[in-house]
C-alpha cells in the first residue's frame, strides 16, 4: 500500500458544474472561456478540505484541461496547480483513441496510465460521463479494485451524499491499513 494519498481525478461539467436552469440557494455562477458554469461552493470545499488535509491528491481529468486550472480553480474554491490530464490525440468529441494508441476513451486511458504509475496508489474518479462509458470502462475497473468510481447525474452535478460514499471508503482503507500487525 502507497504512502501517498489515493489521488481523485475530478471532473468539471457535470461533476463541478452542474446544468440546473434555476440556481440552487448557496449555488455561485459565473461565466469562463464564454460557458456559463454553476456550482455548489460547499461541495467544493468538502473537495479542497480533503486536499489541503493530505487526505487525497486532486487531480484534473476533464475537457477543461489546463483551463481547468487557470480559469475555474480560483473562481470555484479549489487550489491552483494541480496536475491536469490532458487529451492526447482524440477526436473533437473526446472519444476515439486515447493515449498511447489505446482504443477508447481518452479519459480511461489517462486514468489507467495514473494507474500504472503508481499500482499501490488508491484512486477516485469522479466524472459523469462514467455512465455512459461503462462499456469501455467495466473490464478495467473490475480489474482494479483500488479504483472507485463515482458518476453524479450531469444535471444535478456531484452532491453530498456522493461525497459521503467518497468518505466511507476512504475511511474503510484507513481503517485496514491501522488494522495491520
Amino acid at each position: 500500500m502507497s504512502s501517498s494519498p489515493p489521488v481523485l481525478l475530478l471532473d468539471v461539467d457535470g461533476v463541478l458544474n452542474a446544468v440546473h436552469p434555476d440556481l440552487p440557494e448557496g449555488w455561485r455562477r459565473g461565466t469562463y472561456n464564454g460557458y456559463v458554469l454553476s456550482w455548489d461552493p460547499t461541495v467544493v470545499a468538502r473537495l479542497r478540505e480533503w486536499h489541503e488535509s493530505g487526505r487525497v491528491e486532486l487531480q484534473w481529468l476533464t475537457t477543461w484541461t489546463h483551463l481547468a486550472d487557470r480559469l475555474l480553480a480560483e473562481p470555484m474554491g479549489l487550489p491552483r496547480g494541480l496536475r491536469t490530464h490532458a487529451r492526447e490525440e482524440v477526436l473533437p468529441t473526446g472519444y476515439g483513441e486515447g493515449r498511447g494508441g489505446l482504443p477508447g476513451w481518452w479519459k480511461l486511458a489517462a486514468a489507467r496510465s495514473v494507474a500504472e504509475a503508481e499500482p499501490d496508489r488508491r484512486i477516485v474518479w469522479i466524472d459523469d460521463d462514467l455512465a455512459q462509458q461503462a462499456e469501455d470502462t467495466r473490464e478495467w475497473l473490475a480489474a482494479h479494485g483500488h479504483v472507485l468510481v463515482v458518476a453524479p447525474e450531469f444535471v444535478r452535478g456531484l452532491t453530498h451524499a456522493e461525497l459521503d460514499r467518497v468518505e466511507a471508503w476512504l475511511e474503510d482503507a484507513d481503517s485496514q491499513v491501522a488494522d495491520l500487525p
